[in-house]
């Protein structure tokens, strides 16, 4: 693990970038999107990227054995459990840190490098934790949304909290061998199982959406922010509903 100073530089250092990086939003609204013109092409050409291979992928993945797939997305998930640990302790979630700390040591030990899951026998669950998410708790804005390629919507408190993510993971200074040499590529698989897993859900949005990027940005947005906590109110869309459905119309107007 890193030490509690070198912790507090990192974070005192990517507070102050990440407080300018944000651009924010000229008033209340459900989203800022000022690049939405360079959004809709990056989103075009993640949707080919999809249709060519990820998709593919995904459904070859979606028919392997369970014998297969739970293990490899059980070690992808465990070898992301230290860079949680880190973000736990920086949001001061002393118990998450702990959980998250227990469940790691029992996967990795019990659980054979993290192919296996005691610690869900044992009730002991991950506690999610990221650096998009450490700086919501810090007070950073979320910023302008943003579509980036190969990794798809974002904002962009959350698109420096991914970098920050991959900088100052922890795997390497706390993970066995195996764990090192095989994160990224379990963390790949695992994104392709989870295509072939949800391929109905997004193929929906990607495809049969009568405007895939609205959608993908609203569903996007609504989903981290409730995983923030972020209450929704009455600028929140429903996704499903008519885009040209105008609240403040008079319904008896004819």
């Amino acid at each position: 693990m890193l030490k509690q100073g070198s912790l507090i530089r990192i974070a005192v250092g990517v507070l102050a970038l990440g407080l300018a990086a944000c651009s924010q939003p000229d008033g209340l609204s459900e989203f800022h999107d000022p690049f939405e013109a360079h959004n809709r092409q990056v989103h075009e050409f993640n949707k080919n990227l999809d249709r060519m291979f990820v998709r593919p992928v995904g459904e070859v993945a979606n028919e392997l054995p369970d014998e297969i797939t739970i293990p490899v997305s059980n070690f992808a998930d465990n070898v992301g459990l230290p860079n949680a640990v880190v973000n736990n302790v920086l949001q001061g979630d002393l118990g998450g840190a702990i959980t998250n700390t227990v469940r790691f040591g029992l996967n990795t030990t019990l659980g054979i490098g993290g192919f296996f899951d005691p610690a869900s026998a044992f009730g002991i669950y991950e506690q999610e934790a990221d650096f998009g998410q450490t700086l919501a708790v810090w007070g950073v804005g979320e910023g302008a949304y943003l579509e980036i390629v190969g990794l798809g919507p974002t904002t962009e408190r959350d698109a420096f909290g991914t970098l920050v993510d991959l900088v100052m993971d922890p795997i390497g200074q706390v993970g066995t061998k195996a764990q090192v040499t095989y994160a990224l590529p379990s963390e790949i698989a695992g994104l392709a199982i989870s295509r072939g897993q949800f391929s109905g859900t997004v193929d929906s949005v990607l495809y049969e959406s009568a405007d895939s990027y609205a959608q993908s940005r609203l569903l996007y947005l609504q989903n981290r922010r409730f995983q923030l906590g972020v209450e929704a109110d009455d600028t929140y869309l429903d996704p499903y509903s008519d885009p040209y459905f105008d609240p403040y119309s008079d319904p008896y107007e004819e």
